[in-house]
């Protein structure tokens, strides 16, 4: 290698690591930038807002998109992150409309207008916003549909929200495009006729959530459907348990006052039993007794609503 080739490749390395500081630089100065934009917040994060919307933010992170993008899906979850901490108990990932996430959609909007093939926003906004703004969660996916037409996890997704909401026509239609798209799974054709022909059973439940457990790479997304799957076991074990309280009402004139009254039924039943021969729920905590009906234990896993 002669002495001007060399003088070549160090001037063309100095260039590249000049462009990656100024790349650094500029991601920095735009997250400083964004934090002293940000909105004040009150102790109830009522006036909380967006620090840019998606096409202010893509002039100012310049040719660093996906650097910027990647910041506003952190700030999305540590968003919800914080929200949750704050209260004084456990919150489902599917059922967050208490916490007032009034940034949550744009943040995610934001994301996902900075770099429209980045998945992970649209499939959070799918499983989460439902709860808090259903329009919001509606249009994202659908603009995640737009820009990635061959990602047949968002028809899935759009599929369910449709689904959430008893629209069981825009749900067929959306596991019916998706069905269409190369290497979806087969089982959307099939979610197409359980949709039109059930109306939102427990089977057509148990179906989606058990799909969506098995093809979601999302950690949360796998966790919300692993406890919906419980709470529909949890519903036929307690549709089982208010048919034996009946029967045992029904032949003695009074409900049992424990579990201890019905346990040989129960034994022969084969029912899972905790102490005290209360029949246990999927997550292992043990049903209460009211009366002649059953409950869920407070501290149970499964979720109430």
């Amino acid at each position: 290698m002669t002495q001007s080739s060399m003088k070549s490749d160090s001037t063309k390395t100095a260039g590249l690591v000049i462009i990656i500081v100024a790349g650094l630089l500029a991601a920095a100065s735009l997250s400083r930038w964004l934090d002293s934009h940000r909105a004040p917040l009150n102790a109830d994060a009522a006036d909380e807002s967006l620090y840019l919307n998606g096409k202010t933010a893509r002039r100012m992170s310049l040719a660093f998109n996906g650097l910027a993008a990647d910041w506003y899906w952190m700030r999305s979850l540590q968003y919800v992150g914080k929200k949750i901490i704050n209260l004084p108990e456990n919150v489902e990932l599917d059922n967050l409309g208490q916490l007032n996430l009034k940034t949550l959609a744009p943040l995610l909007d934001t994301a996902t207008s900075l770099d429209p093939q980045f998945l992970d926003p649209y499939e959070y906004a799918a499983v989460v916003l439902p709860s808090v703004d259903v329009e919001q969660a509606i249009r994202i996916t659908k603009k995640g549909i737009d820009a990635n037409p061959n990602a047949w996890k968002l028809y899935q997704h759009l599929g369910y929200i449709y689904w959430q909401q008893k629209d069981f026509q825009a749900a067929a239609d959306a596991y019916s495009r998706g069905a269409q798209i190369p290497g979806a799974p087969r089982f959307f054709a099939a979610m197409k006729a359980r949709m039109l022909a059930e109306d939102g059973s427990r089977d057509t439940a148990r179906e989606i959530y058990k799909q969506m457990f098995e093809q979601s790479a999302d950690d949360s997304v796998k966790d919300m459907a692993r406890r919906r799957l419980m709470q529909l076991d949890s519903m036929d074990q307690r549709d089982v348990l208010r048919k034996l309280l009946t029967a045992y009402q029904t032949r003695t004139g009074h409900c049992p006052a424990t579990w201890k009254e019905i346990e040989p039924v129960l034994r022969s039943l084969r029912v899972p039993l905790v102490s005290e021969a209360a029949p246990m729920d999927p997550s292992g905590a043990p049903y209460v007794l009211k009366g002649c009906d059953v409950d869920l234990n407070p501290k149970s896993e499964v979720p109430g609503k």
